[in-house]
């Protein structure tokens, strides 16, 4: 049996292109433009899920996806920080989010949080055969990496996932592979000058 999740990350918002903690915003033009060149890049899949934030729901959409909404797949509550930079927070606070992953933003949810959700994600979907395509944040892909390496929390700090990019798991319904990881679709080129 060939079990096959297909992790896709929202475009970028403002709030991300600032270097703020994400709001629940609208993405970007730019981010649209790609994700609907995208469309054809994509293999079939026997069902399709989104995050509840607008901007993956955006990106699923832009993406011709008929994707329903999975709670599971929903980004790091960051509380009281969301739309706010990291300067606007203690230092001493960053610190703590950015080295223990059961510290929680004032209001928010942790890194360890958010990492039971992906684990019960790719726990229930294990014995799913098919191919699953799932709309959601970089928190929510770098966890389910740890998840299926076996490597702690910690090491989710190291993995840069980008905006729109793709991450690719397989099973064989008892055990995850990753595949692949920060794929990206060519993105549009300016030309050069002469």
């Amino acid at each position: 049996m060939l079990v096959r999740l297909t992790m896709i990350c929202n475009g970028a918002t403002a709030a991300t292109r600032r270097g703020s903690f994400p709001l629940d915003e609208p993405l970007e033009p730019r981010s649209l433009t790609q994700a609907k060149a995208m469309r054809g890049t994509l293999r079939r899949a026997d069902r399709a899920w989104t995050a509840p934030a607008l901007r993956a729901r955006q990106t699923a959409e832009a993406l011709s996806l008929d994707a329903s909404v999975e709670p599971l797949l929903a980004d790091q509550d960051y509380g009281s920080w969301a739309g706010k930079g990291f300067e606007e927070q203690q230092p001493g606070d960053i610190a703590a989010l950015l080295t223990d992953p059961n510290a929680a933003p004032h209001g928010g949810e942790s890194l360890a949080d958010v990492g039971r959700r992906a684990s019960a994600l790719m726990d229930s979907l294990i014995a799913e055969p098919g191919h699953t395509i799932a709309l959601t944040h970089a928190s929510v892909i770098r966890t389910a990496i740890v998840h299926v390496l076996g490597a702690p929390l910690a090491a989710c700090r190291k993995i840069d996932i980008e905006p729109l990019s793709i991450t690719d798991f397989r099973s064989d319904g008892h055990r995850w592979v990753l595949r692949a990881c920060g794929v990206t679709t060519p993105k549009p080129t300016k030309p050069l000058r002469p």
